[in-house]
């Protein structure tokens, strides 16, 4: 039988790199969705002028996480065997889905890694950046008793049937920790591939408050406690 994946980009205001994406992203995938997250930059344009893709549009920007799961229930309900997600903004290279849907097979989640291997690519992250993924990927694996080098990296695969197990609510950028939390709990066998650690020169922003620092780190912790909480895994530091 036919093994089917399903590439999918959450996108919000991707103009300056949304084509450039897609060219690369549909060389190496033969289905490709795209959820536009409610962009107002002339986004929603240029992809209404592609016939290569398919497009769930949010009327309004629902956040990340949503557009995520937005995703995720359609690649279910398509019956795809497996979905792939990756950024619109540059920083993943599309050439390495192919390896991501080979993972797949053998693994329920496999999660790209920036701080896995070294790639000639490699360029050095925001300082604030780095320390909030390191300060939460070590919180997470204490608590959940797993061995992440990067918790937040979007380029991921999963394997649809696992999905189908998970029970997930959160709209924001937070929801990978959720995912995570859930991940544990149903104890879905995951596997971590090494992705060049790409930064490009241009301020990237999380929206309003969570571009502080502290905001967002105090965001990721309620996201993890509350998914915690209603999880059966032991929730002590």
């Amino acid at each position: 039988m036919t093994y089917r994946s399903l590439t999918a980009l959450p996108v919000y205001n991707e103009a300056r790199h949304l084509n450039s994406v897609l060219d690369q992203v549909c060389h190496f995938s033969s289905e490709v969705l795209v959820v536009d997250d409610g962009s107002t930059d002339g986004t929603g344009e240029l992809l209404a002028r592609r016939d290569d893709v398919r497009v769930i549009s949010h009327p309004v920007n629902r956040g990340y996480g949503s557009a995520l799961r937005t995703a995720f229930a359609d690649a279910i309900e398509r019956g795809f065997d497996a979905i792939i997600t990756i950024d619109c903004d540059g920083q993943h290279e599309p050439q390495r889905i192919p390896r991501f849907v080979q993972a797949s097979h053998d693994y329920d989640i496999v999660s790209g890694s920036r701080y896995l291997d070294l790639f000639p690519e490699d360029n050095a992250p925001p300082p604030e950046r780095r320390m909030v993924n390191e300060q939460i990927t070590t919180e997470l694996n204490h608590r959940l008793n797993l061995s992440l080098t990067d918790a937040f990296c979007g380029f991921k695969a999963y394997r649809t049937a696992a999905l189908a197990k998970l029970d997930l609510s959160e709209d924001g950028y937070g929801m990978p920790l959720e995912l995570w939390v859930a991940a544990a709990a149903a104890g879905l066998s995951i596997k971590e591939l090494g992705v060049p650690l790409i930064y490009l020169d241009e301020t990237r922003s999380f929206g309003g408050p969570l571009d502080d620092v502290q905001t967002r780190v105090d965001y990721y912790h309620n996201v993890l406690n509350r998914s915690l909480s209603k999880s059966t895994l032991d929730t002590a530091v």
